[in-house]
């Protein structure tokens, strides 16, 4: 299949790292197993394993459990996006302003493709008799696009992968929200992926044109 675009002028569930594996606990093999020392010993045994346990959860897997989650709620079910910040933190930024402003409630998919991509995020699918418009056009996004070509190069289209259209400049991209339905190589290092879908995952390959996104809500 070749090439095909993403544009905001026409445009399983993925596994979440898991944390580094705790460091087995050694015993000093000076440690004083007598009766006197035996409770002691066990206390900062205890101490230790606690510092260690703690000190297990890698950097990269707590920044992800923090980061805010997109709830995307639609008549056809609901499926959830760990946004990734890492890695695109203006998009991100950007799509959970939108998100808590409730730019996306109400809102209708625009394009959905089999094995390609599901995309809304058009304001002009409010209304019906707009339907030979919608995606398309200045009037296509909320009118604030991020502003910077923020191209995530390490994140490939896998399914589920969520990203943010653009007609050609990626520092234009702005409202518009896809889905990737199929990995697609042939989209990597265009746009900026900005997170991956983690609940739902059998939703957006069953959204139509003209579907209801009735809410888009965070969790934090």
């Amino acid at each position: 299949m070749g090439a095909e675009r993403l544009s905001s002028g026409i445009s399983p569930v993925s596994r979440v790292p898991d944390s580094s594996p705790m460091p087995a606990y050694r015993r000093d093999d000076g440690f004083d197993a007598s009766p006197g020392h035996g409770v002691i010993g066990a206390r900062l045994i205890g101490v230790a394993l606690c510092a260690l346990i703690v000190a297990a959860a890698s950097p990269r897997s707590a920044q992800q459990g923090q980061a805010p989650v997109l709830v995307v709620e639609t008549e056809r079910g609901v499926f959830a996006v760990q946004t990734l910040p890492a890695d695109a933190p203006r998009t991100v930024a950007h799509v959970i302003e939108l998100a808590r402003a409730g730019f996306y409630n109400g809102l209708r998919i625009h394009r959905s493709v089999p094995g390609f991509v599901v995309q809304f995020g058009d304001p002009q699918t409010r209304d019906l008799s707009k339907r030979g418009r919608w995606g398309r056009g200045l009037d296509a996004s909320s009118g604030s696009p991020v502003g910077v070509a923020e191209i995530t190069r390490k994140r490939k289209h896998i399914v589920g992968a969520v990203g943010l259209a653009h007609m050609g400049d990626p520092s234009r991209a702005d409202s518009q929200i896809y889905v990737t339905l199929a990995a697609r190589p042939d989209l990597d290092g265009q746009y900026a992926v900005f997170g991956q879908v983690v609940e739902g995952g059998e939703v957006p390959a069953t959204l139509q044109v003209g579907d209801v996104v009735t809410r888009v809500s965070v969790r934090e």
